[in-house]
């Protein structure tokens, strides 16, 4: 069946199966289960009523629970076995094993690094790009720009910067902008990407240009929320703009400030596609997510690699918590 028409198909019959689904639901509530006549009556439509949200919540949770619960016993599961040996239970073998490979821990120490530069200046650029698009008429068409590259996938922003830090041999015409601009300062053309530990923050500035699009358009809504009579008070008391930005408007978006900075938290733990690009975990920038992808894919060491998708959850999942935890408090 051509793609296209294999498309239009899926969703016709996803969008007829949720439609039939939820009529016929009411129907077998309403016409079967909890008629709505004879002497219990009251009693049936109060039943219908409890047992229905559940009804229609069930595909929801039926499909969170086959991609998402299921998925997550079934990696511990594998992480707790050794596929050459059958499926065998080795217990905590795998973790241990993983303990002690230096690829492990060297993914350990970037992602940490990772942990603390990318949230902090992703957030402080979208923080100041939200400030100061706010106070010039062509704010719109800079919050455009600086927005577009949360259109372009991780792989092809990569593919972008990989050019930007492009080596070519001294003599030829540099096609990298970074050694275009190093050589005019006098200097010899650099293979950026394999000098550590300058290699991991030239990755890093990848994920940030993606993420300061996305922490401007937000803090960009929350700076707009902040009461004017706070600040017209803070004016007349003869605050300078530096004050007002920092004592006045920070406090009162500083909820936002967090959930900002926790959502970026995440990615960043998750962060696959940009080391896999760019360098493949060479030169000492391997993460966790290559890590894994390394063990499950290439060595096909299923033991090993399903531990360290464990280890990523468990660095998530406290940070997904919390981030929904501030999210509903903000709604409050």
């Amino acid at each position: 069946m051509h793609p296209a028409l294999a498309g239009i198909v899926t969703i016709i019959v996803g969008v007829g199966g949720c439609i039939g689904y939820f009529y016929f639901s009411n129907l077998f509530i309403d016409k079967i289960l909890f008629p709505a006549k004879g002497p219990n009556i009251s009693r049936n439509i109060n039943r219908a009523n409890m047992i229905r949200p559940w009804l229609f919540l069930f595909p929801a949770l039926f499909a969170l629970g086959l991609y998402l619960a299921y998925p997550v016993f079934a990696t511990f599961w594998l992480s707790l076995t050794d596929r050459d040996a059958g499926g065998a239970f080795v217990g905590f073998d795998n973790y241990s094993q993983m303990m002690t490979e230096p690829k492990f821990w060297e993914a350990i120490r970037n992602n940490m690094l990772w942990l603390i530069v990318v949230p902090a200046m992703s957030t402080a650029f979208g923080l100041l790009a939200a400030q100061l698009t706010d106070r010039i008429t062509w704010g719109n068409f800079a919050k455009s720009l600086i927005f577009m590259p949360m259109a372009i996938s991780f792989v092809g922003a990569s593919v972008i910067w990989k050019l930007i830090y492009d080596t070519r041999p001294e003599g030829q015409d540099q096609i990298g902008v970074l050694n275009a601009i190093w050589l005019y300062f006098g200097g010899e053309p650099q293979t950026w990407l394999t000098i550590t530990p300058w290699n991991n923050f030239l990755l890093m500035l990848v994920l940030i240009w993606i993420q300061t699009g996305f922490a401007m358009v937000i803090l960009s809504a929350a700076l707009r929320g902040v009461p004017e009579d706070t600040v017209e008070a803070a004016i007349i008391d003869g605050a300078n703009p530096f004050q007002i930005f920092f004592k006045i408007k920070i406090p009162q978006i500083m909820g936002t400030i967090v959930v900002v900075w926790t959502t970026i938290t995440i990615v960043v733990l998750k962060v696959f596609d940009i080391v896999l690009a760019m360098t493949n975990g060479q030169w000492e920038t391997q993460v966790l997510a290559n890590y894994m992808y390394d063990k499950l894919f290439r060595a096909f060491d299923w033991g090993v690699g399903s531990a360290s998708a464990m280890i990523i959850m468990l660095l998530v999942s406290p940070i997904l918590v919390w981030n929904v935890y501030n999210a509903r408090k903000e709604m409050r």
